[in-house]
C-alpha cells in the first residue's frame, strides 16, 4: 500500500518502506474486535466535539466515540481507564479526577496501550483518570498543514481543545494533567507539554521522536512516516526546508526552553539486541530515536532545565516490553506531579 511515494526521493524508498513494514508488524495492537477510528459520519457536525455513543469493554474501561469539528465531522474513539469510585453521571458530587493522558504511536491506535501492556492491571492508577485518545494511523499530534489550508485532520485542536474540555465538563476529568507516550506518541507528549504551557504538569517520552529535524536520516524517515498509506507527506507540515518553522514549532529539540519548568522523563535503547529481544532482533529506527533524544537531553541541560530523567538503557529495539517497563519506571514521577499517593 506504500508503492507510490513520488514526493519521496526515490533512493530512499526501499529503505522507507522497510522500516513502515516492520513498524505496522511490531505497532499494530493485536486486540479483537478494536475499532476503527474515523468513520464519515452523515448529517452536519456540531461545533466543537461530542460524544455519540459510549461502550463499556471491560472492568474500568469505558470507550467513547466522539464527533469531532476538528477533524471534519468524522467519529473516533477515546478508551477511559477509570478510576475507584468514578461516576461521571452523579453531577451533584462528581469528582474531577488527576488525569494521565497515554498517547499510542504509529501504526497503532487508541486501544493500543490496554491491548499491548498491562497498564489496566496497575494499581497506581486506580486513583488516576487515565485517558487514551485515538490519533490516527499516522496523525503526527499535529493540525496539518495541508499545503496552508489546514483543516481536517487537526489531531492537536481536537485533543487539546475539543476532547479536554469535552472530559472536562462531562466525564470526570481534572484539570490537574501529565502526559506519556511512545514512538510518534512520545513526541506528542513533548510537543503537547511544550507548545500548551501549563496544561501538563509533566511530560514522558518512551523510544520517542525527539529531534526529527536532526539530520537527513531523521527527516527522511519521518518523511516516509508521513508517506504511509499513501499520504501526500507534504500535507503535514510541509516541506522540511520551505515550510523549516512549521517543521521547528513541532520538533521538541526546539522547544526545549519550554520544557525547562516541568518534569521531563527520556527513555529510549540503541537499536541494537537487549535483552527483551528475540535473538539478533536489531532497530534503525530506535538507532536514530536514541541519538534524537540524546540531543534533546543534551538542549534541555542546555536551557536550564532542572527536572529531566534519562534512562538511556543501551541494548534494545523499539517494542512493547521496553515501552511497558519505562511506562512503569516513570509512573512514580508522573504521578508525583499529580499529587497521586503523597
Amino acid at each position: 500500500m506504500f508503492a507510490n511515494i513520488p514526493t519521496v526521493p526515490t533512493p530512499l524508498r526501499a529503505r522507507l518502506l522497510l522500516v513502515l513494514a516492520v513498524l505496522l508488524a511490531v505497532l499494530a495492537p493485536t486486540a479483537p474486535g478494536a475499532v476503527a477510528a474515523g468513520k464519515p459520519e452523515t448529517g452536519t457536525a456540531r461545533p466543537g466535539a461530542e460524544v455519540v455513543a459510549v461502550t463499556r469493554v471491560a472492568d474500568r474501561q469505558v470507550d467513547l466515540s466522539v464527533r469531532s469539528t476538528a477533524l471534519g465531522g468524522r467519529t473516533v474513539d477515546v478508551r477511559l481507564l477509570t478510576p475507584d469510585g468514578w461516576d461521571p453521571n452523579d453531577r451533584r458530587h462528581r469528582q474531577h479526577w488527576p488525569t494521565l493522558w497515554l498517547l499510542h504511536g504509529c501504526c497503532g491506535d487508541y486501544t493500543s496501550w490496554t491491548s499491548m501492556t498491562d497498564v489496566a492491571e496497575t494499581d497506581s492508577l486506580r486513583d488516576v483518570l487515565v485517558v487514551m485518545p485515538e490519533a490516527g494511523w499516522n496523525g503526527w499530534y499535529s493540525d496539518w498543514w495541508n499545503h496552508g489550508q489546514g483543516g481536517d485532520p487537526a489531531w492537536e485542536t481536537f485533543h487539546t481543545k475539543e476532547l479536554r474540555h469535552l472530559l472536562e465538563r462531562d466525564w470526570g476529568a481534572g484539570s490537574n494533567r501529565v502526559v506519556a507516550g511512545l514512538s510518534m506518541g512520545g513526541q506528542g507528549a513533548l510537543l503537547y507539554a511544550a507548545r500548551h504551557p501549563g496544561m501538563f504538569k509533566a511530560t514522558a517520552a518512551f523510544s520517542g521522536s525527539a529531534h526529527p529535524l536532526l539530520n537527513e536520516e531523521s527527516i527522511d524517515r519521518i518523511m516516509g512516516f508521513f508517506a504511509g498509506q499513501g499520504n501526500d507527506p507534504l500535507r503535514v507540515w510541509g516541506d522540511p526546508v520551505a515550510q523549516r518553522r512549521i517543521w521547528q514549532a513541532h520538533d521538541p529539540f526546539h522547544l526545549a526552553k519550554r520544557l525547562r519548568s516541568i518534569p521531563v522523563y527520556l527513555s529510549c535503547g540503541d537499536g541494537t539486541t537487549g535483552p527483551l529481544d528475540p535473538p539478533g532482533a536489531t532497530s534503525a529506527l530506535e538507532a536514530d530515536f536514541n541519538r534524537q533524544n540524546h540531543a534533546l537531553a543534551a538542549e534541555l541541560e542546555r536551557v536550564g532545565a532542572r527536572h529531566v530523567t534519562t534512562n538511556f538503557y543501551g541494548p534494545g529495539t523499539h517494542g512493547w516490553a521496553y515501552w511497558e517497563r519505562e511506562l512503569h519506571a516513570s509512573l512514580p514521577m508522573l504521578l508525583g506531579a499529580l499529587g497521586v499517593g503523597d
